[in-house]
């Protein structure tokens, strides 16, 4: 297990650290922040490249939703859930460490302030409450899932996967951002929430349940309509 587990650490780190980091160092840098937009395709491309780099060797979950909805879809061992969820989670936590001490070296450092945390209510960019935040990502995650258990299918043509994901994770960066600072990931939610100003640990417990709920759901339709086996 040694090598998928390194995989999904080094890709969850990768998620994290490119994903987070653009959000908390470049979406609104002075005259040029890339913004929302340039924070939706670096969710996107961070997946996008860690799926092409260790995706052989771990499947390219880097996300404890996908695990636990790729396991209830029967292409995941259920035996194998809990390390890749640790290793998901310590590859989260390892990236914001990094980006903490990069952020902390700033000449006017005075705290990190949200970090690219996940919220409801007054934690929401846009001011959404709990409903809001809870439908939109087990919505959200579980069309996630089924685009990831589409495009992994037999039939499909082979190498384009990593494509069809990687923008399905923009897309839906683009979509909810404004609702909850976009999950969809429990490790990527805990990594960051650890260092965040405000109630972003408080709230933690929402982007475990919404998420691994979504993933479920997402798993269950497509087991339902689309799978051929």
């Amino acid at each position: 297990m040694l090598r998928p587990l390194a995989a999904e650490a080094f890709g969850t780190f990768w998620l994290v650290f490119g994903g987070c980091g653009s959000a908390v160092l470049a979406a609104a840098f002075p005259d040029v922040g890339i913004g929302l937009l340039g924070v939706s395709l670096a969710f996107g491309l961070t997946v996008l490249t860690m799926a092409y780099a260790v995706g052989g060797i771990s499947g390219g979950h880097f996300n404890p939703a996908v695990s636990l909805g790729l396991a209830l879809a029967g292409r995941f061992e259920m035996r194998n859930l809990i390390p890749y969820w640790v290793a998901q989670v310590v590859g989260a936590v390892a990236a914001a460490v990094v980006l903490y001490v990069i952020v902390s070296g700033k000449a006017d450092f005075a705290g990190v302030g949200g970090f690219a945390s996940n919220g409801y209510g007054a934690a929401s960019p846009g001011g959404f409450n709990l409903t809001s935040a809870l439908v939109i990502e087990v919505v959200l995650t579980a069309f996630f899932l089924i685009v990831i258990l589409g495009a992994t299918a037999k039939g499909v043509p082979a190498g384009f996967a990593p494509i069809a994901i990687g923008l399905c994770l923009t897309l839906i960066h683009l979509v909810s951002i404004p609702v909850t600072n976009t999950s969809v990931n429990p490790a990527r939610s805990t990594g960051v929430a650890l260092f965040a100003d405000g109630p972003a640990l408080a709230q933690l417990w929402l982007f475990w349940i919404a998420p691994l709920a979504g993933a479920a759901l997402g798993a269950v339709l497509w087991r339902a309509l689309f799978a051929d086996d």
